[in-house]
């Protein structure tokens, strides 16, 4: 084993066996690690290496694999993006980033770690991918922002108090089947309401917090279908009160989904109704949650 120790510029790493190991950094604002130093592949980030820095943005190369425990804790980021490449996050990695807004897990990365991204109070989105399995406990302990989440099927797992203290947290949408013992994720403050597709099972016995059934349908028949008064609408029903969002695209090929519209199926009935759908050849729909 060799080992070595070096800087370039204000970024510190270390070389082990062809490996490098980011290890510090004593500037802020942006920064993008590079996927090679010198020749050799940067394929880490140590254990508190951005720990209470002023850096407010990072991108990562697909090179990463691991990032070590309490990597950037403390510290001023803004966003963050981390690639599939990832397999091994540790715990507290993004712990109390009080300025982390946004987090967008890409589709490789297995698991959001033990406390993760506890006390981030202005988390306010977060993208899971289907590769995720688990969710450990006190993942988003206190994220006072964050107010929706959707969980893929692949998530089978939920660490007791996940999501103890988010006191903003109204819609949970789960993908798949209830996870195992993941009533104890939302710890005692039952705040959220958990959704759930039709043919998931395990919801049966899920009641705290309460689980209700996710079912909007666009109806393709009736009166309501089609053109009324140069407006292209149509009927939605489902579940009584069950948020929803309507979005549109114009390119299946190329698919980019805009959102027009949120709404509540109160009653479980709503119409809806598009006053620029000739903007285009054409236009789909779909119902997503909001």
């Amino acid at each position: 084993m060799a080992v070595s120790t070096r800087a370039q510029g204000q970024l510190s790493y270390e070389t082990n066996d062809g490996a490098i190991t980011i290890t510090g950094y004593t500037g802020g604002g942006a920064l993008t690690i590079p996927t090679n130093i010198n020749g050799f592949t940067v394929t880490s980030i140590a254990p508190g290496a951005f720990s209470g820095s002023s850096l407010t943005s990072i991108t990562m190369g697909d090179s990463i694999t691991s990032i070590g425990e309490g990597a950037f804790e403390y510290s001023a980021l803004t966003s963050i993006v981390i690639p599939g490449s990832v397999i091994d996050i540790g715990s507290d990695a993004f712990t109390e980033c009080t300025s982390l807004t946004n987090a967008v897990l890409a589709n490789g990365v297995t698991g959001v770690g033990v406390d993760m991204f506890a006390s981030c109070e202005t988390l306010a989105s977060v993208t899971i991918p289907n590769s995720v399995s688990s969710i450990g406990q006190y993942a988003f302990e206190s994220c006072s922002s964050l107010t929706n989440i959707v969980i893929p099927a692949s998530v089978s797992h939920i660490g007791a108090y996940a999501f103890e203290e988010c006191s903003s947290l109204a819609s949970v949408f789960f993908g798949g089947n209830a996870p195992s013992d993941g009533s104890s994720a939302f710890g005692l403050d039952d705040i959220a309401t958990v959704f759930y597709l039709p043919g998931s099972k395990g919801w049966t016995n899920f009641t705290d917090p309460p689980a209700v059934l996710w079912n909007p349908l666009i109806q393709t028949n009736g009166a309501n279908f089609g053109v009324v008064s140069n407006q292209f609408g149509f009927n939605i029903t489902g579940t009584a009160n069950i948020p929803i969002a309507v979005e549109e695209c114009t390119n299946l090929a190329s698919p980019v989904w805009i959102s027009l519209a949120t709404m509540t199926l109160t009653n479980g009935l709503v119409y809806f109704s598009d006053c620029q759908w000739t903007n285009a050849a054409a236009q789909f729909y779909r119902i997503s949650s909001p």
